[in-house]
């Protein structure tokens, strides 16, 4: 919702800020500039501290970030809200991932589609809460206007009394409320966020965490380059498709806006509906089928929209399918590489940058071809293109993961396994003698104490027995 709210609000903060759409449009590039620098620093953080606080302190700067743009009134200012804004989101995307694989670990493919599917639900009710909110004042594009009518009396009157003016409450106080209510939800999330801070894990998180962190495949590196391939073309093709889809259905189709519109909402809608349904499908099928299966969908779905182009049935119901088959690739992707090797905080933000450069740089390269060559449909070239891209790697990402382990890793897995299953016998044995002693007498706390180091004994004794590959 805080990244889906200034499509439609657009319009209203160049107003505010006494400027024309094109001149204000390095607010994006702001947002999106914050969005790598929050991933990176969110990879570094996610490392060291409590990933609860983390969320807890980025959702708060996007509660501060929502709370001071409408109150904007110099483009420069408003840039740099944008930024400090998309920092705190990137830190937000990066850590909301990364809290899901702590958590469930290899067995939270359900839960990663949840979250993402709350994603694309959020984006698709910002638009209608912004309409109800802003009312009217959203109708200045119906016309494709780019340069809005600034010479409006009460908007003139209040900037030119005060030239040098940085913070004032809008005109439109509807602009406020569209982003006060966004601003007091995300704040609201935050305190839960803070509380369970504050709740005490338990040794089963604990442990669950240790064995995690021995799980490390043989081409680690190598998986996460690829990755960072796959989402960037994967992102790129999605935002690529859903943005130009529209412009594309009018200018090569020969659609009405209203159909055109349409178009888009399907693709979009179909999107958030299977991202809702590969929460259940994640628990009865893998990982890596759903990825298989995204990327037929995906491959089958932009062959046709390339052979038929120009056919305006063929689009509609190939777009809905394009859009089915791109819900669930990148949660997929998440958890199927969790199944393989332990992702830090780190490496989920080196996948996500690569995901955020797809965005920004492939529709910015498509909109630049789609003006020199009019006549071709470079959208959907785009989407077949990326199409066959994700198709091949995935294959050759799966038999990285698969390769077998060196002689050495599986000696220093085996080690690191055993330290950790030690360690949890120790503490549920020092657990135990806390709870015992406020019912034994003295006599039984001394029995169970001088038992005690035999029992170590002996465990230590079988985790060291020698393990055979298979057991392993």
């Amino acid at each position: 919702m805080s990244i889906a709210i200034l499509g439609p609000t657009f319009q209203d903060l160049a107003m505010n800020v006494n400027r024309n759409i094109s001149s204000l449009s390095l607010i994006f590039v702001g947002r999106a500039s914050g969005y790598l620098c929050g991933s990176m620093i969110g990879g570094v953080l996610l490392d060291c501290m409590n990933h609860f606080i983390v969320l807890g302190v980025s959702l708060l700067g996007t509660t501060v970030g929502l709370y001071l743009i409408p109150f904007c009134k110099t483009p420069v200012l408003l840039i740099l809200v944008m930024f400090v804004f998309g920092t705190a989101i990137g830190v937000l995307d990066t850590g909301a991932n990364i809290l899901i694989l702590t958590l469930w670990g290899d067995k939270g493919a359900p839960h990663m589609q949840a979250l993402h599917f709350n994603f694309a639900l959020g984006a698709f009710l910002t638009p209608i809460l912004a309409k109800v909110a802003l009312g009217t004042t959203m109708t200045a594009s119906a016309d494709n206007h780019t340069e809005l009518d600034l010479h409006l009396p009460g908007l003139n009157q209040s900037l030119e009394a005060n030239p040098d003016l940085l913070f004032a409450a809008p005109d439109d106080l509807n602009l406020l409320w569209a982003y006060a209510s966004i601003g007091t939800y995300t704040f609201i999330v935050s305190v839960f966020l803070f509380a369970l801070f504050f709740k005490k894990s338990s040794r089963h998180k604990k442990s669950t965490a240790s064995a995690q962190g021995a799980r490390r495949a043989k081409y680690h590196k190598s998986l996460l380059c690829l990755l960072f391939m796959f989402f960037f073309f994967y992102v790129g093709a999605e935002i690529t498709y859903g943005s130009y889809v529209f412009s594309f259905a009018i200018t090569h189709v020969g659609m009405e806006e209203s159909q055109a519109a349409g178009l888009n909402s399907i693709f979009w809608g179909t999107f958030a509906a299977c991202r809702g349904l590969a929460i259940f499908c994640a628990k009865c099928l893998q990982p890596g089928t759903m990825i298989v299966l995204s990327n037929i969908g995906s491959l089958v779905s932009s062959l046709f929209l390339v052979l038929f182009d120009k056919n305006s049935l063929c689009l509609w119901i190939a777009s809905s399918v394009y859009g089915a088959s791109m819900a669930a690739t990148f949660p997929s992707g998440v958890s199927w590489l969790e199944q393989y090797t332990s992702i830090s905080g780190k490496s989920a933000a080196f996948f996500v940058i690569g995901s955020s450069l797809g965005e920004m740089a492939i529709p910015a390269i498509i909109g630049i071809l789609q003006g020199q060559y009019p006549k071709l449909p470079v959208v959907l070239y785009t989407s077949l293109g990326s199409a066959v891209f994700t198709a091949v790697l995935f294959p050759v990402m799966y038999k990285l993961a698969t390769s077998p382990l060196t002689h050495q890793q599986k000696e220093n897995r085996r080690s690191e396994d055993q330290k950790a299953l030690l360690n949890d016998f120790e503490e549920d044995l020092e657990g135990e003698d806390a709870e015992k002693q406020n019912e034994m007498d003295f006599e039984v706390v001394n029995m169970h104490v001088t038992e005690r180091p035999s029992a170590i004994h002996t465990a230590r004794n079988i985790l060291i027995e020698p393990i055979s590959d298979e057991s392993n």
